[in-house]
């Protein structure tokens, strides 16, 4: 389900749709046209991966300035398309580069999509007898700001974490802004977590995963969690993740030209009346502590505007003693795992992901494809 999908969400007319489609497809071609002015061949890595990295980042820039400029029913009617498009293309490719099949369900009532390693080359995994077994399952929750994408948007990435895990990851289709601010995304993200404990998906075999704005969701739901006394997970695994909403860090304004976000980072319609420095919103304030802050994997790239933060975030779990392993990526943008997985980089983040699995995660035999 994609937000313009839910009853509650406002969406504009076909006419005003296509006008804002097409405005779009304008705006990225302006975009792809600057790339050559840039300089696309200097960077990090070699001449592909910085072309590569080049058109990336100009194209997600170009996506998310025209976005962030449209009335809310606009941008959740271009949502739409783009999911619709996302829901015919990625399972084929996915299935045929990754070997992953997509599996809709709903669990803890929070509908969401099962990413999971084909049992075999011409079984589905809800059909096959020969289920393989897991390495863990992982709760994903996408980014997007709190207020946008879907989790069909996910699944190249979620794909990729399969390929490179063995795991199974649940993209879990929670409730975003402005139509539904904090704490409904964390509610969901509880009742997700909730809901595959219920179904015997022990704890020291699951992982809490996030990007972006579903980075800092994740580190939320390791409070809601506490709040309400359930056990914490057997690790968490953030991209990027936005744990620090005041926006107040030197990078913010350094990196700014740097970096695939906008300038004016929204966070105001999540919020919706709380303080930025909430410790709820803003990890980076929380007082953390292994009793219920599991062991934490987090990566980021040098150039990205929310780099600071994320370090202080870092320093902070090491300082009150929970398990953290940090990655900063030189020359690199925000969520690059997510937005270029064939990068060097990105290979380096999937190799550590799966080196802390093998240290902190309890593998389940009986675990079938079926959770």
């Amino acid at each position: 389900m994609v937000m313009a999908d839910r009853p509650e969400v406002q969406t504009a007319s076909g006419p005003m749709t296509a006008l804002t489609v097409v405005g779009l497809a304008e705006s990225l071609v302006n975009g792809l046209a600057r790339v050559p002015l840039r300089r696309p061949w200097e960077g990090p890595g070699g001449l592909l991966d910085n072309l590569g990295q080049s058109v990336t980042r100009q194209v997600v820039r170009s996506f998310m300035g025209y976005s962030m400029g449209l009335p809310i029913e606009e941008f959740r009617s271009m949502e739409k398309v783009l999911d619709d498009i996302c829901q015919a293309v990625m399972p084929p490719f996915i299935a045929l580069s990754d070997g992953v099949e997509i599996t809709s369900d709903t669990v803890g009532g929070v509908p969401g999509l099962w990413c999971r390693a084909k049992a075999s080359s011409d079984a589905y995994v809800d059909d096959a007898d020969d289920k393989q077994a897991i390495g863990a399952t992982i709760l994903y929750l996408h980014g997007g700001g709190y207020i946008g994408t879907s989790p069909i948007m996910y699944t190249a990435f979620a794909a990729a974490l399969v390929k490179h895990t063995g795991y199974e990851v649940f993209i879990a289709d929670y409730r975003m802004a402005p139509e539904f601010p904090f704490p409904a995304g964390v509610l969901d993200a509880a009742a997700v977590y909730r809901g595959l404990l219920e179904r015997g998906v022990a704890p020291s075999h699951l992982v809490v995963a996030g990007d972006s704005g579903g980075g800092g969701l994740a580190t939320s739901l390791m409070s809601q969690l506490q709040a309400e006394a359930m056990p914490k997970p057997a690790a968490v695994a953030l991209f990027s993740p936005e744990v620090d909403l005041d926006l107040d860090r030197p990078s913010i304004t350094d990196n700014a030209q740097l970096d695939i976000l906008p300038w004016n980072v929204p966070v105001a319609p999540y919020l919706h009346g709380v303080q930025p420095n909430d410790s709820r919103v803003s990890a980076v304030y929380a007082e953390l502590d292994p009793d219920w802050f599991p062991p934490t994997f987090v990566c980021w790239g040098a150039d990205e505007m929310f780099r600071d933060g994320i370090q202080a975030f870092a320093a902070a779990l090491e300082v009150a003693g929970v398990r953290v392993y940090a990655m900063e990526e030189y020359g690199m943008f925000h969520v690059f795992p997510i937005l270029m997985p064939w990068a060097e980089p990105s290979r380096r983040v999937f190799r550590a992901l799966h080196e802390l699995a093998g240290r902190h995660i309890t593998a389940d035999p009986d675990a079938e494809q079926t959770h």
